[in-house]
């Protein structure tokens, strides 16, 4: 069993990878799930068993397809979460599950400030209008000065507190695990969670899902926010409520929104999608060139780590 299951719909799309032809050279036959789809559990049920490794993208593996790759010696993520995995069926098996930290850092961090742009001066509403022939306007407001609160202060959320202190903002965290940041501007201070939803002009989230599937933006939460929020969620889908991140909205407690990543991808729920004050994007905070290549890199190096293979 020499397989090596490649899913990642930024790689399958585009029928490969370079990165990929260490695994070749070392004798491992590389193949692919649909191109340009994300694999649901059928196909992986079908193409795992006969995989000793297995290079994944943010589709859900449950127990069941590991429990059936009775071959599958590692996962290897080519992001951060690793949510999507059934850890404790993964442990049991003996599987080694690796991910690729910073990898894509930069490439979700400039999504979440460039969509914060386009949220505050209603960027497609102005080009959808001028296009259909309307001249139309929404005024804006301007972010020097004003406060972004992150919750998730890791790799991500550090470069985009970064970017928005270099843009004269006023950066409050939150973050469990804080550790030390140096940023040399007195402009940036961790604090409490509510007090990050409390003080945000402009909310970006950059954390994982709580484990027990609680929304973060829920119906207390969302009422200690201020009102005339903008939210950027360009980590996980499972952080809203969408019944009360709608509510919300009608009413005006959050202005604006912007969305990168679904529950499911694509999503079935067009509510957010159709809302007039939000921006939607179909996961493409760490679709660049440059990220995909230093993920797929080094989630490559990871699984020939594990196997035995690696040659630095």
């Amino acid at each position: 069993m020499n397989k090596i299951l490649i899913t990642p719909r930024s790689v399958t799309k585009e029928g490969g990878h370079p990165s990929l032809e260490k695994l070749r050279s070392e004798g491992y036959e590389v193949i692919f799930s649909t191109a340009g789809v994300q694999p649901d559990e059928y196909e992986l049920l079908r193409r795992l068993p006969d995989c000793i490794g297995y290079l994944a993208g943010v589709e859900k593996i449950s127990a069941k397809v590991l429990q059936t790759a009775s071959n599958l010696k590692v996962i290897s993520r080519n992001g951060v979460g690793i949510n999507n995995v059934d850890l404790n069926a993964a442990k049991q098996l003996n599987i080694t599950v690796c991910k690729t930290p910073g990898a894509n850092s930069r490439g979700v961090a400039e999504l979440a400030i460039s969509l914060i742009f386009a949220l505050v001066r209603s960027i497609p509403f102005s080009d959808a209008n001028l296009k259909s022939g309307q001249w139309e306007r929404k005024k804006g407001i301007e972010i020097y000065g004003k406060t972004l609160g992150i919750v998730g202060c890791g790799r991500i959320g550090k470069e985009v507190a970064l970017m928005g202190l270099a843009l004269g903002m006023k950066v409050f965290a939150y973050d469990p695990f804080a550790n030390d940041f140096i940023t040399y501007s007195g402009d940036f201070k961790y604090i409490t969670f509510e007090n990050v939803l409390k003080s945000a002009d402009i909310l970006s989230l950059h954390c994982p899902p709580s484990e027990d599937g609680t929304a973060l933006l829920n119906k207390n939460t969302i009422s200690l926010l201020k009102d005339g929020v903008y939210v950027i969620n360009t980590a996980r889908g499972e952080l809203f409520d969408d019944d009360e991140i709608l509510k919300a909205l009608e009413n005006n407690k959050i202005a604006g929104l912007a969305v990168d990543a679904f529950v499911k991808e694509p999503p079935g729920d067009k509510r957010l999608i159709a809302h007039k004050n939000v921006i939607c994007t179909p996961h493409i905070g760490g679709f660049t060139t440059e990220s995909v290549d230093k993920a797929m890199d080094e989630a490559v190096d990871n699984i020939l780590k594990t196997l035995g293979s690696y040659k630095s």
